[in-house]
């Protein structure tokens, strides 16, 4: 029998399969590395699709890796639902201001068309050239941004909005334990119903734009700032729901919580996301039990501490044990769990590359 040696689509397909590739692919959450490489102020550089396209291209011809991950941050959806959101000299836009004054505002919204809103018209071109020009030989995530959870925060503000969901889930006040407050977790459900539509909607926009697999980030509802139960009442089914409406039409999501997710890690399972990108935090062997033949993680490894101010040393010492721990027949794709700082070292990148060639090769 003649084995034919897969390339970057071939090894990502089969991996999500369910089947065993011949090494553990590569992913590389890099938009603020490729800012950086550009030379372009960081608040052009995110709002030009053009710009942010020829920086994949070159980071991908630079170093190989199999799954490139389009974005501009964290505060697209935010943006075009209103929301303030300040462009920053060195970093990735943030949020800091919500589109609506209370939950009592939730009809002023408006569900954005991806086509025509600011910043995700760049974000999509971004996506569609990298897809044309190099979709035929690597593996394109077109983050849908933030997931449900994430985005409601931000259009209500995070503070007011964690507070609410507090008051809703009945957490402690003082020395009363409070058992909820039903109307409030009424409007809570009604604005994370809007945001299940707006990243939806640029989920599939994702896809049109030629990515091969859409993303969602839910970082805030992990257990670093939720407890898993507000998690399982207020997130699980939302995600739930845009898996399954997704697949409906044969899309695959990946579902982004970063920081110590261990804990709700079968709950994320259980949503039937294709992809789990998890962070350096989480206990390998238990996310490896959870996962094993029923998705596949994406990470995980340290993209401050190992890969940013590391040596290539850190990078391959903590990329062998991520494999031996996480890839066992499959179920893995090699990375940074959360994005990579501006000024990560390229020497570490291809240290990364290079341990999953090393130490990711089936037999």
């Amino acid at each position: 029998m003649t084995t034919h040696p897969m390339n970057s689509l071939t090894r990502v397909r089969t991996v999500l399969a369910g089947g065993v590739p011949d090494r553990v692919p590569v992913d590389l959450h890099n938009f603020m590395m490729v800012a950086q490489t550009s030379g372009i102020p960081f608040p052009e550089f995110f709002q030009n699709g053009e710009a942010m396209a020829e920086g994949q291209i070159q980071a991908w011809r630079e170093f190989g890796h199999d799954v490139l991950l389009l974005e501009n941050g964290t505060a697209a959806l935010a943006e075009a639902c209103g929301a303030a959101v300040e462009y920053m000299e060195g970093s990735a836009p943030v949020c800091h201001g919500p589109a609506i004054q209370s939950l009592d505002d939730i009809d002023k919204l408006v569900v954005p068309d991806p086509h025509k809103v600011h910043p995700l018209t760049e974000n999509l071109k971004a996506t569609r050239i990298v897809a044309n020009e190099i979709g035929d030989k690597a593996f394109i995530v077109g983050r849908a941004d933030q997931g449900p959870f994430s985005l409601a925060a931000m259009l209500l503000g995070m503070e007011e909005f964690l507070f609410r969901l507090a008051q809703a889930d009945g957490a402690r006040s003082g020395r009363r334990n409070s058992g909820g407050d039903p109307e409030l977790a009424k409007k809570l459900h009604r604005l994370l119903e809007f945001a299940l539509e707006v990243t939806t909607r640029y989920a599939y926009a994702q896809i049109e734009a030629g990515a091969h697999m859409t993303s969602i980030g839910e970082s805030l509802s992990g257990p670093d700032v939720c407890s898993p139960k507000s998690y399982r009442t207020f997130e699980w089914a939302y995600a739930k729901r845009m898996v399954n409406n997704l697949k409906a039409h044969n899309i695959e999501l990946a579902y982004h919580i970063c920081g110590d997710a261990t804990a709700i890690v079968p709950d994320m399972v259980e949503t039937g996301a294709a992809v789990l990108e998890l962070d350096y935090k989480i206990d390998m062997s238990l996310v490896k039990a959870a996962t094993r033949g029923r998705t596949t993680v994406l990470g995980p490894v340290d993209p401050s501490g190992v890969m940013a101010l590391g040596t290539p040393y850190d990078v391959e010492d903590a990329a062998q044990e991520a494999i031996a721990l996480l890839g066992e027949g499959g179920g893995l794709i090699l990375g940074p769990g959360c994005a990579l700082p501006p000024r990560t070292p390229p020497d570490n990148v291809h240290a990364l590359i290079e341990a999953a060639k090393k130490y990711g090769v089936y037999p």
